[in-house]
């Protein structure tokens, strides 16, 4: 069984071709491996900027939007000092005849 010429020749052209669909086949292997990473590598990011812009927007719309609570007027401290003495004199009930007083009805 004498292979002859032929027949290393055409063993070193399959085994060329074997090795070269190999190496293609590793380096599309490899390319979409990082292809997935990237693409990881951005969802990532993307989705962490999203969830960033929501929160924000949140804290916005209530603090500043129609989300915001309405503001309760808080009661104003009164002053409790001594009263000073006035130099005009505060209109008494003492018979002063510029103001009648009403009469009952029976």
């Amino acid at each position: 069984m004498a292979t002859g010429r032929g027949g290393t020749s055409r063993g070193s052209a399959q085994e060329r071709e074997r090795a070269r669909l190999y190496d293609a086949r590793r380096r599309f292997h490899h390319s979409q491996g990082a292809r997935r990473r990237r693409d990881n590598v951005l969802a990532a990011v993307a989705g962490g900027a999203l969830i960033v812009l929501l929160i924000g927007s949140q804290i916005v719309y209530y603090t500043a939007g129609p989300g915001a609570p309405v503001p309760t007027p808080s009661p104003t401290p009164t002053v409790s000092g001594t009263a000073t003495p006035s130099a005009t004199p505060s209109p008494s009930s003492s018979g002063d005849p510029a103001t009648p007083s009403p009469t009952p009805t029976p």
